[in-house]
């Protein structure tokens, strides 16, 4: 008997050894800071529909990877409708002074689906201490800053969905799909489970079967009825129960799709300062290029902006930035279909990537010449 605990004993040690040693590993390749995996990344899954990336640099096209592939935005989706914004209060459609009633906002905010995005931009309005109403540009401050989905929706009904869309007309964007409520589509299971009263897996092969404009069709529903009719803080907590992994696959994977050939040209059009009236950048520049309140920022360039998204599936971004010497660069690079591994690699590493790009010389060329090498 003491023969056995003793070995089991020696077998709980081992596996604890063990489990130690492969946490140890993966915490260190996780924490390894390393913008050239950005590169490796993109060299393997060139053939892939897993990555796209383009890059244009002072006028030239200097990545073109996948540039066509039709990938899901995340929240990369939102440069359009921080565009409506600007649209519309350069026309004086909305004041971007008006006030904001955070429990309004807190109306579409579903806790813990957002990587806690919604409460951190909360946070840091005044140390989030007292405050019950913002203004509307802080509202579309948060949304870019801090990725709050809870203000995209309130922007998506007070702008108008078909108003964000015709953005895309505007800007000559044909490979886009439409935006539509992204926070009330998380709602559609639950719907579902409640009309049709099915199994959970009856529940994902009813999603996995429904066409994309009846998904976007309830999802407008629903947030029509969210306006008037709030869900209640246990609704909520139904819709969070119902997001298990296999459901949020299926929401991410039916996020609005476009190609990093697009975002490239929407980058251009904010990095040139031309293609729009000047009205437009002056409430746009605030929302999409809070880098530049930091000095550090400030001492080397001229102007930036960027927004990223990510689900546990997918990281993208889009940015554009005009350095002191007058150099340009705008880029995107969108990923789908990813490992926990690659996804929390890739977010770890994205922004010394970027970094590396605009400022290091040596790794523009050597990147832009091994993957022409590579592509051909």
């Amino acid at each position: 008997m003491e023969m056995i605990i003793w070995i089991i004993g020696i077998a709980v040690i081992s596996l604890i050894l063990i489990l130690g040693t492969g946490i140890y590993m993966f915490k260190k390749k996780i924490k390894k800071d390393n913008p050239e995996y950005i590169l490796q990344f993109v060299k393997e899954h060139l053939e892939s529909d897993k990555v796209a990336l383009s890059i244009n640099y002072n006028d030239q096209e200097w990545v073109n990877i996948n540039s066509k592939n039709l990938l899901p935005l995340a929240s990369t989706v939102k440069i359009i409708v921080a565009i409506e914004y600007a649209r519309q209060a350069s026309k004086g459609q909305i004041n971007s002074l008006q006030k904001v009633s955070l429990d309004e906002l807190n109306t579409f905010y579903i806790p813990k689906t957002d990587g806690g995005a919604h409460e951190a931009w909360i946070a840091s309005l005044d140390d989030g201490k007292g405050m019950e109403t913002v203004f509307l540009s802080d509202v579309a401050k948060g949304m870019i800053t801090y990725s709050s989905n809870a203000n995209t929706e309130y922007l998506m009904q007070l702008l108008g969905l078909e108003n964000i869309n015709t953005v895309l007309v505007d800007l000559n964007i044909s490979n886009h799909e439409p935006l539509y409520p992204l926070v009330s589509a998380m709602f559609i299971p639950t719907q579902l489970l409640n009309e049709k009263n099915v199994t959970r897996q009856e529940l994902l092969k009813l999603l996995e079967n429904m066409d994309i404009s009846e998904y976007r069709k309830r999802a407008i529903n629903i947030h029509k009825k969210w306006i008037s009719q709030p869900p209640t803080d246990q609704d909520k907590k139904q819709i969070l129960k119902n997001l298990d992994l296999n459901i949020q696959r299926i929401w991410s994977d039916r996020l609005p799709r476009s190609t990093t050939a697009t975002y490239v040209d929407i980058m251009d059009n904010l990095n040139s300062k031309t293609y729009f009236d000047d009205d437009i950048y002056k409430y746009l520049e605030p929302v999409m290029e809070q880098l530049m309140s930091h000095p550090t920022n400030r001492e080397w360039l001229m102007h930036a902006g960027e927004k990223g998204g990510s689900t546990a599936f997918i990281l993208t971004t889009a940015m554009y930035a005009t350095d002191k010497e007058g150099n340009q660069t705008e880029m995107a690079f969108f990923t789908n279909d990813l490992t926990s591994l690659e996804q929390t690699k890739l977010s770890r590493n994205l922004n010394g990537f970027k970094l590396k790009f605009l400022k290091d010389t040596e790794f523009r060329n050597r990147m832009t010449n091994e993957l022409a090498i590579i592509k051909k």
